[in-house]
């Protein structure tokens, strides 16, 4: 007896509008704190846990449903960072307690940034292929982490911060805008807004394996 294996597709519409919202949502805020606009970090918890954390995650698991790696792994990646921000202020304001708050080691925070700095660039290659609006963002995030990392390890800390601050509230426009266009494009049918076409330089070339020697 033969068994029959039955698939289903399941149609959804493109999250990456809502992920796009969410992170520029949470560095505008971030940034007007970075820049000295604002004051503390209390007022920004709840966009970088709902909008930063939890709206790119939704995104994130929408994407992969969709076989999109690359979206799947970039909203879930910054997710997750906004997420593990967010604890770190929390941690610093005292909310786990004071003796969490004094064993606080500001170094580790750096690792991460550093962490970030290098997933960010791999995510900056794959961006090549999708749009200039969004290569462009990703660009920033680079810059963003650059100066997040340096100013963490005490390395030119007023520059990097002030760079970092700049390259965050660039992120924040340009998030606001493609998310806008990512949605009008769609539902007009046609490119309303401008988003650039793929630069697709590593993928027109076929360089083949980058780490990889010659193919004989």
């Amino acid at each position: 007896m033969n068994a029959e294996k039955t698939y289903v597709s399941v149609k959804t519409g493109d999250p990456s509008a809502l992920g796009l919202l969410g992170l520029a949502l949470v560095t505008l805020v971030a940034s007007s704190q970075k820049l000295g606009i604002t004051e503390g970090v209390s007022y920004i918890l709840p966009w970088a846990m709902f909008l930063g954390g939890f709206a790119q995650l939704f995104t994130s698991v929408l994407d992969f449903k969709k076989e999109n790696a690359f979206g799947g792994t970039a909203f879930g990646g910054y997710g997750f960072f906004w997420l593990g921000v967010g604890m770190c202020w929390m941690i610093k304001l005292g909310v786990f307690g004071s003796e969490m708050a004094q064993n606080i080691d500001v170094s580790q925070l750096g690792f991460a940034y550093l962490g970030y700095l290098i997933f960010s660039i791999g995510m900056t290659l794959a961006a090549t292929v999708t749009n200039k609006v969004l290569f462009s963002i990703f660009v920033l995030i680079d810059v963003l982490f650059v100066g997040l990392t340096f100013s963490t390890f005490g390395i030119m800390e007023e520059p990097m911060h002030m760079m970092a601050a700049y390259a965050e509230l660039m992120i924040a426009f340009l998030s606001l805008y493609l998310s806008a266009a990512t949605v009008l494009n769609i539902q007009f049918n046609h490119e309303f807004l401008w988003v650039g076409k793929p630069i697709n330089y590593f993928k027109e070339n076929k360089r083949g394996c980058l780490f990889a020697g010659e193919e004989k």
